[in-house]
């Protein structure tokens, strides 16, 4: 079997016992040897392949813990990309041309302007003309389409645009007030629609009735454009560095079903871990199960996932995702604060106590690995409460349950899930993104339990990063972690109980992921590990905070397999999509 020698740079393995390294000797795609460059010559043997890094540096794929890629991927694919549109005219150009190869009539959906996902950086505020075209404007593109700009979450209040044919196919005339439920519509000074619509009119995490009407006169997803948009979101990652994912909040049937399609058509370029929800809440419309539809679901998804899958796609545990963002109002605390629309709210429970019982109860019994996606203070305290009754009963702590988001927390509260044997997934773009949102709406107070990643780490639960709503970019949350800036803001947030180390920041999306997941052989570039490697432009654990989000990613190796290449390195780079083991 022909090995592999990645030498010309730094090897950083994030494996304790041997940090650093000159070179690495990779064979039947796992780690061979990690050591000096003479002694790995040797340990390749002759004939050995060698991949010159260049100066770069040679290290542990990332994981990320809570990316979204199929649901992204899904809501993205078919539709125009406007993300990085400059004005009007560029944004009518791109829909121009999707016109020219869509049948008449076909709906023609675009992508939000800006960012993905929060908008702050970069919105439709930064076009030329600071707005969105309204529907004349897009009818210049094309007038036998329908035409739709999104709005994704978790902005809101949010805005879309329609062209004249779009209006027309969701039943929208001059005649509608120009307010229904909380969607402003927008008129001219004659009274004619312009096509614009404002309110909580995002994809999802929306609840409102009347914009509900319209998403159910918008197109259905294909599975064409699913897996097409989720290919592509797949690329993305690999690009950054990404080696695999844990795909544990709101994943339904459906989206099981597109990864292992991915996976039987050698088209997964990455390692995935999934869990399926027991009761999505957040894509429209969301009608809440009976208990004892619940019950049954419960044993249905047990049985779809016992078998675990292999060393690309694997299902473990069970998913229950009983609140909601603060974004749209659904954070559920004990003190009021202003929804989007400036009304005192507590949010509210998507899930029930007596089902979040069921759950922790059917989990605890069956042996079943469960998964939390829980945020607030008062649905932290909820579910803990039931948790320490039930253990008492079913000790389920050496199951290592995992508490997904977790983006508010308390001291205490942190105390108590270290006692009940848990670990965290958490991203450190919460408070990038929604700091600001939550002095403003809940008051600055709860900054103070914000992210707070040095409490959990230093309560002795393990604690591994994700991208969720942004930024997407890996090597940026890592710096986040440090310091835990606020996008559109001077603040720093790098209280006491938030910062962490440089090598604690990398090992949240290397060995702590790794062990939060519970998967071996993944994290770390230790002998006998998944040749799973990141080769990236700079050293991650030495440069300056500000130059992480800069990272470049040179090659991606999944298995010894390269997945990405920047066709900047000499040596061997077969494109390989498909990971096989």
């Amino acid at each position: 079997m022909t090995s592999t020698i990645i030498t010309g740079g730094r090897v950083r393995t994030l494996d304790p016992s041997a940090p650093e390294a000159e070179a690495l000797v990779l064979s039947g795609g796992r780690v061979l040897a990690a050591g000096d460059r003479d002694d790995m010559v040797r340990a390749a043997g002759p004939g050995a392949r060698t991949i010159d890094a260049e100066g770069g540096v040679a290290m542990p794929g990332l994981i990320d813990t809570h990316p979204h890629v199929a649901h992204f991927g899904m809501l993205a694919g078919g539709l125009v990309d406007l993300t990085d549109a400059v004005d009007h005219a560029d944004i009518v150009a791109r829909i121009r041309a999707k016109a020219a190869t869509t049948p008449p009539g076909e709906w023609i959906m675009c992508t939000p302007v800006g960012e993905p996902h929060y908008f702050i950086r970069r919105s439709e505020r930064d076009l030329a003309e600071r707005r969105l075209p309204d529907r004349w404007t897009l009818d210049a593109a094309t007038d036998t389409h329908p035409v739709l700009i999104q709005a994704w979450a978790p902005r809101m209040p949010n805005v879309v645009a329609f062209n004249s044919a779009g209006l027309r196919a969701v039943g929208l005339t001059a005649f509608i007030p120009d307010r229904v439920c909380d969607v402003e519509i927008d008129k001219n000074e004659a009274g004619d629609l312009t096509g614009i619509l404002r309110g909580p009119v995002t994809n999802y995490y929306t609840y409102d009735p009347f914009w509900g009407q319209i998403l159910t006169k918008l197109p259905k997803l294909s599975m064409a454009n699913a897996v097409a948009g989720t290919t592509a979101e797949l690329a993305r990652y690999t690009a950054q560095g990404v080696t695999t994912v844990y795909e544990g909040h709101a994943m339904e049937p459906e989206h099981i079903g597109l990864y292992r399609h991915l996976r039987a058509t050698g088209a997964l370029p990455l390692r995935v871990q999934a869990t399926l929800d027991v009761e999505s809440v957040i894509f429209h419309p969301f009608d809440p199960l009976s208990h004892e539809e619940f019950a049954d679901r419960l044993e249905q998804f047990a049985a779809q996932t016992a078998d675990g899958g292999d060393d690309v796609l694997r299902l473990d545990g069970l998913t229950l995702s009983p609140g909601g963002p603060c974004f749209s109002g659904h954070f559920a605390t004990y003190e009021s604060y202003q929804d989007p629309f400036g009304r005192p709210t507590r949010g509210n429970r998507f899930v029930s106590l007596e089902k979040e019982e069921t759950f922790v109860r059917f989990c605890a019994a069956n042996g079943i690995r469960a998964n939390l996606c829980v945020g607030s203070y008062r649905e932290h305290d909820d579910f803990l409460d039931i948790a320490e009754r039930v253990v008492r009963e079913h000790d389920f702590r050496d199951r290592r349950w995992i508490l997904q988001h977790a983006m508010t927390i308390t001291s205490q509260q942190a105390r108590r899930y270290a006692d009940l044997g848990f670990q965290v997934t958490t991203s450190a773009g919460f408070a990038w993104g929604k700091g600001t949102m939550y002095g403003e709406r809940m008051g600055t107070h709860v900054w103070r339990d914000l992210e707070p990643l040095r409490r959990l780490l230093d309560t002795g639960l393990d604690l591994a990063g994700g991208s969720d709503w942004g930024p997407k970019n890996p090597w940026e949350q890592i710096e986040l972690a440090q310091t835990h800036r606020f996008a559109g803001s001077d603040h720093r947030n790098d209280g006491p109980d938030q910062k962490l180390t440089r090598i604690e920041a990398l090992r949240m999306w290397t060995t702590g992921a790794a062990k939060v997941l519970g998967w071996s052989g993944i994290g770390s570039l230790t002998p006998g590990n998944h040749a799973d490697i990141a080769i990236v432009d700079r050293d991650p654990v030495t440069c300056p905070e500000d130059d992480l989000p800069g990272t470049r990613v040179l090659r991606t190796l999944v298995g010894g397999r390269t997945v990405h290449d920047s066709g900047e390195l000499s040596g061997p780079a077969e494109e390989t999509p498909a990971v096989t083991s």
